[in-house]
């Protein structure tokens, strides 16, 4: 049902591969078994995880530029949107940042099988290394600003609606409006000082 689910809703709008459908799929199995004992998403309904969680973060991947590109997910949680970038876009180094040591060590285990895909279990802000991208969801910005201007010199949002105003260290683009549910944005950044 998930593979026919992700099909339908990316339809229109871009496609995977059966053998990307096929990892997506292993990562919401390994993400509801262990949901059932850790609090990785509160997201109920299996339509509901795949628009916000998996289609969501596959439409940032395939903004994101062509060509080998690194890029941090602030905040990676369950693995959104780093673990669907790093499948949907191999050419992608992506590092998953996560400080919950029990949901790195969850990260751990959903990544194991992707070469492209490195598990850091601390706080963003105690990272040392640049990235061309940083990339985050579901984590509130003012939590996090700091540190996405410190990691990358772009940036890549996916969020509800948010004044660009708000959105401090950045200069942003105008936000593309997800194809799925209402008032979902992908909101792209470059950093003000453009060092790297």
């Amino acid at each position: 049902m998930f593979a026919e689910l992700l099909r339908s809703k990316l339809a229109g709008v871009g496609e995977l591969s059966e053998s990307q459908i096929e990892r997506l799929s292993q990562h919401y199995e390994l993400l509801t078994r262990w949901n059932k004992v850790l609090s990785l998403t509160s997201l109920r309904t299996l339509e509901e995880a795949v628009e916000r969680h998996y289609c969501e973060s596959v439409f940032a991947a395939w903004h994101l530029p062509e060509g080998r590109v690194s890029v941090a997910d602030v905040g990676s949680g369950a693995g959104f949107p780093g673990i669907p970038i790093a499948i949907a876009r191999e050419d992608c180094e992506v590092v998953l940042i996560e400080s919950h040591q029990r949901k790195a060590a969850f990260l751990k285990e959903a990544s194991r099988d992707l070469a492209n895909v490195h598990v850091v279990a601390k706080r963003a802000e105690d990272m040392a290394e640049r990235f061309d991208w940083v990339v985050s969801r579901a984590v509130r910005y003012s939590d996090i600003a700091g540190a996405l201007k410190r990691l990358g010199r772009n940036a890549e949002l996916l969020t509800g609606e948010v004044r660009a105003q708000d959105l401090i260290g950045f200069e942003w683009q105008e936000p593309m409006r997800l194809p799925w549910g209402e008032r979902r944005y992908l909101w792209m950044g470059s950093s003000r000082c453009g060092s790297t």
